[in-house]
């Protein structure tokens, strides 16, 4: 698995696996053009969609609709080192979603991918190569 991230200038990047791209960008007050979300936004966005991907695979599996959910999302940033220091998710869940189905809808929250990589921290290493 791999993707490729191209510098566009100033503070933009196109990030790329081949068969789609994203552009990130920083806000005017940072010096970008704020032709797209920051690194930060597309890291809690990437959180969020996992997360309501797997509640809504949980809710087609058990037959329920899934029309009308939505995820809202707030963070804080921490020092030392400088990181989001807390991310909130609030689930929306559909009109009429059965109550004795929520506890186990939260867990299943909790499992997605990027959840538990964030747990369960991946070793990330960074090196410098030589362009060819």
């Amino acid at each position: 698995m791999g993707l490729t991230i191209t510098f566009q200038g100033q503070s933009r990047f196109e990030l790329s696996n081949g068969r789609h791209a994203v552009t990130t960008d920083q806000p005017k007050e940072e010096g970008g053009d704020d032709v797209g979300m920051s690194p930060v936004e597309l890291f809690v966005a990437s959180l969020a969609g996992c997360v309501g991907y797997f509640v809504a695979r949980y809710c087609t599996r058990h037959g329920m609709s899934a029309e009308g959910f939505r995820i809202e999302t707030d963070w804080s940033m921490a020092e030392q080192p400088h990181r989001i220091g807390r991310i909130q998710l609030r689930l929306y869940l559909p009109a009429g979603f059965p109550a004795s189905q929520q506890e186990r809808v939260l867990k299943v929250a909790h499992g997605c991918t990027v959840h538990q990589s964030i747990i369960h921290a991946p070793v990330v290493d960074i090196s410098l190569e030589e362009t060819a």
